[in-house]
Protein backbone atom coordinates (compact mmCIF):
# COMPACT_ATOMS: atom_id res chain seq x y z
CA UNK A 1 0.00 0.00 0.00
CA UNK A 2 1.12 3.64 -1.04
CA UNK A 3 1.40 5.80 1.69
CA UNK A 4 -0.29 9.16 0.75
CA UNK A 5 2.63 12.06 1.38
CA UNK A 6 0.57 15.14 2.47
CA UNK A 7 1.49 18.86 1.31
CA UNK A 8 3.03 21.28 3.68
CA UNK A 9 1.77 24.28 4.63
CA UNK A 10 4.60 26.06 2.96
CA UNK A 11 3.84 24.03 -0.22
CA UNK A 12 0.13 24.97 -0.13
CA UNK A 13 1.30 28.67 -0.36
CA UNK A 14 3.24 28.26 -2.34
CA UNK A 15 0.34 26.41 -4.70
CA UNK A 16 -1.98 28.60 -4.78
CA UNK A 17 0.45 31.97 -5.04
CA UNK A 18 1.56 29.94 -8.70
CA UNK A 19 -2.37 29.76 -9.24
CA UNK A 20 -2.94 33.62 -8.67
CA UNK A 21 0.47 34.37 -10.85
CA UNK A 22 -1.24 32.40 -13.55
CA UNK A 23 -4.47 34.02 -13.37
CA UNK A 24 -3.22 37.41 -12.44
CA UNK A 25 -0.89 36.76 -16.13
CA UNK A 26 -3.64 35.88 -17.88
CA UNK A 27 -5.89 38.52 -16.95
CA UNK A 28 -3.31 41.17 -17.57
CA UNK A 29 -2.42 40.09 -21.01
CA UNK A 30 -6.61 39.80 -21.90
CA UNK A 31 -6.38 43.73 -20.91
CA UNK A 32 -3.63 44.63 -22.47
CA UNK A 33 -5.15 43.17 -25.99
CA UNK A 34 -8.81 44.32 -25.37
CA UNK A 35 -8.40 47.99 -25.42
CA UNK A 36 -11.84 48.39 -25.75
CA UNK A 37 -12.48 46.77 -22.60
CA UNK A 38 -13.21 49.27 -20.58
CA UNK A 39 -15.14 51.50 -23.22
CA UNK A 40 -18.56 52.83 -22.53
CA UNK A 41 -21.59 51.40 -25.12
CA UNK A 42 -23.83 54.32 -26.23
CA UNK A 43 -27.10 53.21 -26.29
CA UNK A 44 -29.22 55.58 -29.15
CA UNK A 45 -32.47 54.97 -26.97
CA UNK A 46 -31.13 56.61 -24.25
CA UNK A 47 -30.23 60.03 -26.43
CA UNK A 48 -32.80 63.35 -26.73
CA UNK A 49 -31.27 64.03 -30.52
CA UNK A 50 -32.21 68.07 -30.98
CA UNK A 51 -32.05 67.94 -34.84
CA UNK A 52 -32.08 63.63 -36.01
CA UNK A 53 -31.94 65.63 -39.60
CA UNK A 54 -28.50 66.14 -38.72
CA UNK A 55 -26.75 62.82 -36.51
CA UNK A 56 -23.86 60.68 -37.98
CA UNK A 57 -23.22 57.56 -36.94
CA UNK A 58 -19.74 56.28 -37.10
CA UNK A 59 -19.28 52.93 -36.06
CA UNK A 60 -15.33 52.22 -35.07
CA UNK A 61 -13.23 49.34 -33.35
CA UNK A 62 -14.33 50.05 -29.92
CA UNK A 63 -18.00 51.13 -30.38
CA UNK A 64 -20.44 54.14 -32.16
CA UNK A 65 -19.57 57.78 -32.49
CA UNK A 66 -22.26 60.01 -32.48
CA UNK A 67 -21.25 63.10 -34.95
CA UNK A 68 -23.61 65.98 -34.82
CA UNK A 69 -23.44 68.08 -37.80
CA UNK A 70 -24.09 72.10 -38.41
CA UNK A 71 -25.10 73.00 -41.75
CA UNK A 72 -25.67 76.57 -40.77
CA UNK A 73 -21.85 77.13 -40.51
CA UNK A 74 -20.67 75.36 -43.33
CA UNK A 75 -24.04 74.35 -45.40
CA UNK A 76 -21.76 73.14 -48.21
CA UNK A 77 -19.29 70.82 -46.80
CA UNK A 78 -22.09 69.37 -44.70
CA UNK A 79 -24.22 68.34 -47.83
CA UNK A 80 -20.93 67.09 -49.04
CA UNK A 81 -20.31 64.94 -45.79
CA UNK A 82 -23.98 63.93 -45.95
CA UNK A 83 -23.31 62.88 -49.88
CA UNK A 84 -20.55 60.70 -49.32
CA UNK A 85 -22.14 59.02 -45.72
CA UNK A 86 -25.23 58.16 -47.79
CA UNK A 87 -22.92 56.44 -50.99
CA UNK A 88 -21.00 54.49 -48.65
CA UNK A 89 -17.89 56.05 -49.65
CA UNK A 90 -16.78 56.06 -45.99
CA UNK A 91 -17.30 52.85 -45.13
CA UNK A 92 -13.47 50.73 -44.41
CA UNK A 93 -12.08 54.47 -44.89
CA UNK A 94 -8.77 54.02 -42.69
CA UNK A 95 -7.73 56.58 -39.79
CA UNK A 96 -4.20 56.50 -41.52
CA UNK A 97 -2.88 59.50 -39.92
CA UNK A 98 -2.75 59.62 -36.07
CA UNK A 99 -1.33 62.40 -34.41
CA UNK A 100 -1.96 60.24 -30.62
CA UNK A 101 -3.68 62.43 -28.26
CA UNK A 102 -4.41 65.17 -30.67
CA UNK A 103 -6.48 64.08 -33.83
CA UNK A 104 -7.29 61.44 -36.27
CA UNK A 105 -7.87 61.39 -39.59
CA UNK A 106 -9.64 59.54 -42.25
CA UNK A 107 -11.68 60.01 -45.54
CA UNK A 108 -9.43 59.33 -48.42
CA UNK A 109 -11.65 57.44 -50.48
CA UNK A 110 -9.51 56.66 -53.34
CA UNK A 111 -6.53 55.56 -51.93
CA UNK A 112 -7.22 55.16 -47.97
CA UNK A 113 -9.86 52.33 -47.79
CA UNK A 114 -8.68 49.16 -45.72
CA UNK A 115 -9.65 47.08 -48.90
CA UNK A 116 -6.72 49.11 -51.09
CA UNK A 117 -4.66 51.12 -48.90
CA UNK A 118 -2.13 52.56 -50.99
CA UNK A 119 0.74 54.41 -48.46
CA UNK A 120 2.78 56.04 -51.77
CA UNK A 121 -0.61 57.59 -52.56
CA UNK A 122 -2.82 58.28 -49.66
CA UNK A 123 -3.78 61.52 -48.54
CA UNK A 124 -3.76 62.37 -51.98
CA UNK A 125 -7.25 60.42 -53.06
CA UNK A 126 -10.24 62.25 -54.65
CA UNK A 127 -13.84 61.82 -54.07
CA UNK A 128 -14.86 61.84 -57.96
CA UNK A 129 -17.16 65.00 -56.79
CA UNK A 130 -14.70 67.88 -57.10
CA UNK A 131 -13.37 70.53 -54.60
CA UNK A 132 -15.49 72.52 -52.48
CA UNK A 133 -15.06 75.92 -51.07
CA UNK A 134 -13.73 76.82 -47.70
CA UNK A 135 -16.34 77.57 -45.31
CA UNK A 136 -14.39 79.31 -42.55
CA UNK A 137 -15.68 80.25 -38.88
CA UNK A 138 -14.55 82.38 -36.70
CA UNK A 139 -17.18 81.45 -34.07
CA UNK A 140 -16.84 78.19 -34.21
CA UNK A 141 -14.48 77.09 -31.60
CA UNK A 142 -12.09 73.57 -32.35
CA UNK A 143 -12.64 71.68 -29.18
CA UNK A 144 -12.23 68.66 -28.18
CA UNK A 145 -14.40 66.63 -30.37
CA UNK A 146 -14.77 69.01 -33.47
CA UNK A 147 -15.01 67.36 -36.61
CA UNK A 148 -13.60 69.20 -39.93
CA UNK A 149 -12.59 69.18 -43.68
CA UNK A 150 -9.28 68.68 -44.27
CA UNK A 151 -7.68 70.35 -46.89
CA UNK A 152 -4.22 70.62 -49.08
CA UNK A 153 -1.84 73.68 -48.14
CA UNK A 154 -4.30 76.20 -50.23
CA UNK A 155 -8.14 77.10 -49.36
CA UNK A 156 -11.19 75.95 -51.27
CA UNK A 157 -9.67 72.34 -51.67
CA UNK A 158 -11.77 70.29 -48.72
CA UNK A 159 -13.25 67.18 -50.71
CA UNK A 160 -13.90 64.34 -48.72
CA UNK A 161 -11.20 63.75 -45.63
CA UNK A 162 -11.72 65.18 -42.53
CA UNK A 163 -10.44 65.16 -39.31
CA UNK A 164 -11.35 64.70 -35.41
CA UNK A 165 -9.61 66.54 -32.85
CA UNK A 166 -8.78 64.89 -29.44
CA UNK A 167 -8.10 68.11 -27.54
CA UNK A 168 -8.59 71.55 -27.78
CA UNK A 169 -6.87 72.81 -30.52
CA UNK A 170 -7.63 76.91 -30.93
CA UNK A 171 -5.45 77.93 -33.79
CA UNK A 172 -7.61 75.71 -35.93
CA UNK A 173 -10.31 78.21 -35.66
CA UNK A 174 -10.38 80.43 -39.19
CA UNK A 175 -8.41 78.19 -40.35
CA UNK A 176 -10.45 74.72 -41.51
CA UNK A 177 -13.77 73.99 -42.44
CA UNK A 178 -16.09 72.57 -39.61
CA UNK A 179 -18.61 69.81 -40.43
CA UNK A 180 -19.90 69.51 -37.01
CA UNK A 181 -19.02 68.30 -33.33
CA UNK A 182 -18.89 64.60 -31.65
CA UNK A 183 -21.14 64.37 -29.01
CA UNK A 184 -20.99 60.75 -27.86
CA UNK A 185 -18.50 58.46 -28.45
CA UNK A 186 -14.98 59.85 -27.47
CA UNK A 187 -13.90 57.48 -25.84
CA UNK A 188 -14.30 54.98 -28.55
CA UNK A 189 -12.20 57.56 -30.93
CA UNK A 190 -9.07 58.01 -28.13
CA UNK A 191 -8.83 54.27 -28.44
CA UNK A 192 -8.07 54.35 -32.81
CA UNK A 193 -4.56 52.79 -33.53
CA UNK A 194 -1.58 55.63 -33.41
CA UNK A 195 1.54 55.41 -35.17
CA UNK A 196 4.83 54.72 -33.90
CA UNK A 197 6.46 57.82 -34.91
CA UNK A 198 6.10 57.23 -38.82
CA UNK A 199 4.19 59.29 -41.18
CA UNK A 200 1.38 57.15 -41.35
CA UNK A 201 -0.50 54.56 -39.23
CA UNK A 202 0.68 51.16 -40.13
CA UNK A 203 -2.39 48.34 -40.38
CA UNK A 204 -4.56 51.63 -39.16
CA UNK A 205 -8.27 51.42 -37.79
CA UNK A 206 -11.12 51.68 -39.81
CA UNK A 207 -14.73 52.91 -40.03
CA UNK A 208 -16.58 50.11 -40.06
CA UNK A 209 -19.61 51.41 -41.18
CA UNK A 210 -21.03 55.28 -41.46
CA UNK A 211 -24.80 56.32 -41.76
CA UNK A 212 -27.04 58.99 -41.02
CA UNK A 213 -29.42 58.63 -38.43
CA UNK A 214 -32.30 60.23 -40.07
CA UNK A 215 -32.02 59.23 -44.25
Amino acid sequence: MIKKIKPSLSEKILFIFLILLIILTLGSFYILNNKCLFVKKIDLNNIDFKDKQNIAIMEVECGNVLIELDPKIAPKAVNRFKKLINRGSYNGSTFYRVIENTLIQAGDIEYGNVSNLNYSKVGTGKSGLGTIKSELSGNFLFNAGSVAFARKDQFDTEDSEFFITLIDIPIYQGEYTPIGRVIAGMDSLKKVKAGNKSTYVLKPDYIKNMKLLVN
